[in-house]
């Protein structure tokens, strides 16, 4: 059977600056990695150095039949001290953004995708009342210079993942993928080295992915409404959102009321924030099951991927479904994709989504794109370079690039709208 795509639907993939680009010595990752007991497992360093090669990297995506590709601007690039502005960084992107229009891809930008400047640690990070201000200056900054040239904007990635972190990979028994513990989510011992590392000591040391309380969540959602409005006053025609990573959330009987708690602490506390916006991202992995004593474990026979979670791409159109009920906005799919070995897993993952969000789209769901996560083999964060989430490999001594079967799958889709 095909299941044929409207032709304004936009198909593409997705980096983050920090795990492509490489070398982004003034962010704060970069002290975690370099932070005495760090429990990354790879340095970044070059990472596949994309901030180089970007102009082949860009032409490689067209020539698969991708038309759409979302990376983010890095924050500690563009203002490498506070209230200095880089030109040289900023000139860098606007190339970018060229490029993707020399090659008809249509550029999705993200400002922020989980890492910030180091001396950002100096003011108390995230937990800082002088953030929304700064990040609206940053905001402003590039938009001043670039705004023509971006369209869609995703003020932040994933701003419920800190509360996702704190409440999903306790329940699952690892280290979270950003190094928090996420037991006692309390700083470990090693993040007063990264501290130090950026001047500053652990308890002003707020990264992004520590604002999982009520006071840092009022921050970041006032910094959204603050970028939004700076944004559109200076570009009134650039779509701006931001996105989530939601599970899809399922209870078995005597489950509901903890599947609804969860729900509301993922999704339904942040919806304050979207008034104003434009479109709404929705990033999806995995699903969660709950029952009476809370979250249920995979079956012993379930398929798992390289993150642990469970292999289930019907969870897509799912939380599509979830996310209308409460929402008037179009939606993006901004993220979606799975860390497997098998590239013909990821296919069938692609696939077996994709059927989802066209089921949807038949049922007059407003949703107007899907961004694979993610375009290359990359630098997951204390995961390193173990996780294979890329539809494009990379050889990182001779950062030679490998096309998947993935790759080309998701390209003819693209091309002909057609699954």
């Amino acid at each position: 059977m095909e299941y044929i795509f409207p032709q304004q639907f936009m198909f593409g993939s997705a980096t983050a600056a920090y795990q492509v680009e490489g070398n982004n010595t003034n962010s704060d990752f970069w002290a975690e990695e370099h932070a005495e007991g760090s429990p990354y497992q790879d340095k970044s360093g070059d990472a596949v150095d994309h901030y180089r090669l970007y102009r082949e990297d860009i032409a490689l995506m067209a020539s698969l039949g991708l038309k759409a590709y979302r990376f983010s601007i890095e924050w500690a690039r563009i203002e490498p001290a506070p209230g200095q502005f880089s030109l040289s960084a900023i000139a860098h992107y606007r190339d970018v953004l060229q490029a993707c229009y020399e090659h008809r891809l249509t550029p999705v930008v993200a400002m922020h995708h989980f890492s910030s400047p180091q001396w950002l640690m100096r003011f108390g990070g995230w937990g800082s009342e002088e953030v929304p201000e700064r990040f609206a200056k940053y905001c402003e900054f590039v938009f001043q210079e670039l705004g023509d040239l971006i369209p869609y904007v995703l003020t932040f990635n994933e701003v419920n993942l800190p509360v996702m972190l704190r409440e999903v990979f306790s329940s699952i028994g690892i280290i979270p993928p950003v190094g928090i513990d996420g037991a006692a989510w309390t700083a470990p011992g090693w993040r007063a080295s990264a501290a130090q590392l950026c001047g500053t000591t652990a308890d002003r040391y707020v990264t992004f992915h520590m604002i999982s309380d009520e006071p840092k969540i009022a921050l970041l959602m006032e910094a959204h409404r603050r970028a939004r409005q700076t944004i559109k006053r200076l570009q009134p025609n650039a779509k701006v959102g931001l996105s989530m990573a939601l599970s899809d959330i399922q209870s078995v009987p005597g489950g509901e009321a903890w599947a609804q708690q969860k729900w509301q602490q993922y999704f339904e506390q942040y919806l304050p924030a979207l008034e104003g916006d434009d479109f709404f991202g929705l990033q999806n992995y995995t699903r969660e099951v709950y029952g009476p004593e809370g979250r249920v474990t995979p079956a012993a026979d379930a398929e798992l991927t390289q993150m642990k979670y469970e292999y289930y791409p019907e969870a897509l159109g799912q939380v599509i479904r979830k996310v209308a009920k409460a929402l008037t906005l179009p939606i993006f799919v901004t993220e979606h994709g799975v860390a497997t070995d098998d590239d013909e897993r990821r296919i069938e993952f692609i696939r077996r989504g994709l059927q989802g969000v066209h089921a949807c789209l038949e049922e007059g769901i407003d949703v107007r794109g899907y961004l694979h996560w993610t375009t290359f083999d990359n630098f997951e964060w204390n995961a390193g370079y173990s996780m294979r989430f890329g539809l494009i490999g990379v050889d990182r001594t001779t950062q030679e690039r490998t096309v998947k079967e993935s790759a080309r799958y998701l390209g003819r889709i693209a091309s002909t709208k057609v699954l």
